[in-house]
């Protein structure tokens, strides 16, 4: 049994409109549906189609070429007083070169791509050289240091993959690569500028990475110390 919304008189079942006062009858139901209806945006979420990596390496190829050109057309035809656009070319090489494995080939290893990575930063350095007029520091710094930071990148890419890992294992490794970092670049430096190997700040670096190295071999040694810390620390 319903009534008229506006007058209150009895309406009849089959009734489309109030006989009295000739309101329109409306099932709730109803609206609802036409409220649905007239909603301005499609009720079902779609998806947009993901980007293929082919053309997002094409893309950031195209961008990078496009960029290394220009420039060396610039500095070709018109500000011609130095090489600066050796720099940008060797920056976008790196870039294209670090991007490989990401976007443009990514069954590469990530050996080779660290190998590659070193090979581009060398080549970035030689590169600079023509804009300093010498070559000294670049044989006595820049690729020596070049090819330590690759070394030990390799190194610790291999512990991490091929070794048991875990937050402990992972820093062990970390602490003792960044030791030996360190080291190694204040011999390279003491050797370049006086000739004379004396370790200093680099002492400092290594006996703090020795001593964070023996803690986390204590708490891999001992399970139930690890086991305690791990509880504490969340990890």
């Amino acid at each position: 049994m319903s009534y008229c919304v506006n007058c209150g008189v009895e309406l009849d079942a089959s009734a489309r409109e109030c006989p009295l006062c000739n309101t329109p009858v409306l099932n709730p139901r109803e609206l609802e549906k036409m409220a649905l209806a007239q909603r301005p945006f499609p009720t079902e979420k779609g998806q947009v189609e993901p980007v293929k990596r082919k053309d997002l390496g094409i893309l950031i190829s195209m961008v990078v070429l496009a960029t290394a050109v220009t420039c060396g057309i610039l500095n070709a035809l018109v500000f011609q007083g130095a090489l600066w656009s050796l720099a940008v070319i060797g920056a976008c090489i790196v870039l294209w070169v670090i991007m490989i494995p990401a976007v443009i080939y990514t069954k590469q290893p990530v050996y080779v791509s660290l190998l590659y990575d070193g090979g581009a930063i060398a080549l970035y350095l030689f590169m600079l050289s023509y804009l300093t007029g010498s070559r000294n520091w670049l044989w006595g710094l820049g690729i020596p240091i070049t090819a330590l930071v690759t070394v030990l990148a390799e190194i610790f890419t291999f512990c991490v993959r091929r070794l048991p890992r875990s937050f402990l294992t992972v820093s062990l490794y970390l602490f003792t690569a960044l030791g030996l970092l360190c080291m190694g670049l204040e011999i390279l430096i003491d050797r370049y500028v006086g000739g004379h190997i004396a370790l200093s700040w680099s002492a400092v670096v290594l006996t703090v990475c020795g001593i964070l190295d023996i803690a986390v071999i204590t708490l891999l040694s001992r399970r139930r110390l690890r086991n305690a810390v791990r509880r504490r620390l969340h990890f």
